[in-house]
C-alpha cells in the first residue's frame, strides 16, 4: 500500500471516530437540565442516537467503504434538512450557519473520503 493509499484509508476512519466522539460530547448537556436519574438516562440515550448510528456505520464501513460514504453523506443531508426545518419554525440565526458547516460539512468530507477510498480499491481490483 502506497503512502497516499494509507492516507486515504486511515483519514476517514480517524475522522469518523473523532466526529462520533464530538457528537457524543455534545450530548453531555443533558446533565445541566436538572432531571431525575431516569430522565437523564433517557435524555442521554436520545441525544446519542445519531452517534450510535454513525458508530454502527463506521464498523460496517471499515470493510465496505461505500456504506460509510453513503451514510455519512446522508447524515449531513439529514442534519441540514433538520436545521432548515428548525430555521423555518424559529427564525434564522447566524450561528446556525456555523453549526451546519461544522457538523454537516465534516460528515460530507468523511463520506467523500470513504467514497474515494472505495473507488481506489475498486480500481485496484480491476
Amino acid at each position: 500500500m502506497r503512502k497516499v493509499n494509507k492516507w486515504v484509508f486511515w483519514t476517514p476512519r480517524i475522522l469518523s471516530i473523532l466526529f462520533i466522539c464530538f457528537l457524543a460530547l455534545m450530548s453531555l448537556d443533558v446533565f445541566d437540565s436538572g432531571l431525575s436519574f431516569w430522565q437523564t438516562v433517557v435524555g442521554l440515550f436520545m441525544h446519542n442516537i445519531p452517534a450510535f448510528i454513525l458508530l454502527i456505520a463506521l464498523v460496517i464501513s471499515w470493510k465496505y467503504e461505500w456504506v460509510g460514504g453513503v451514510i455519512f453523506i446522508l447524515a449531513g443531508v439529514v442534519y441540514i434538512a433538520l436545521l432548515l426545518i428548525s430555521v423555518l419554525k424559529s427564525g434564522f440565526e447566524w450561528y446556525l450557519l456555523f453549526w451546519a458547516i461544522q457538523i454537516a460539512g465534516l460528515a460530507f468530507f468523511i463520506g467523500i473520503l470513504f467514497m474515494i477510498n472505495w473507488r481506489r480499491k475498486k480500481k485496484m481490483l480491476f
